[in-house]
């Protein structure tokens, strides 16, 4: 997708803090932290919504999920983590290319929408 923001981050048309890459995923810095560290893990096949994944998109989203927990260290995961997908509209979802925020480094309560 030409407009995309994370699809031009991955052609490296937008700079970011890179934490992690490999040929699946990226895993950048939030530019708008809402925890003491605040990452996100960006799949780099382009698709909006899990209910759009085709066979290849998933493998990379588990990939993902794999790959998250074995950067503990890099990504200050040692005391726990938040994982979340937001999926639309009315989730909050502001860029239209899955990804999974991950937060951590704080003690963090339930605060739902």
């Amino acid at each position: 997708m030409e407009d995309c923001i994370f699809c031009k981050i991955r052609k490296g048309e937008i700079p970011s803090q890179k934490v992690y890459e490999d040929d699946a995923m990226m895993i950048i810095k939030d530019i708008d932290p809402k925890a003491k560290n605040h990452f996100l893990c960006i799949p780099k096949n382009h698709f909006k919504l899990l209910s759009e994944m085709t066979e290849e998109d998933a493998a990379q989203l588990a990939r993902c999920f794999k790959t998250i927990p074995a950067l503990e260290k890099e990504l200050g995961l040692e005391g726990g983590y938040r994982l979340i997908v937001n999926q639309g509209d009315n989730a909050g979802q502001s860029v239209f290319h899955l990804h999974i925020h991950i937060l951590s480094g704080q003690k963090m309560g339930w605060t739902p929408a």
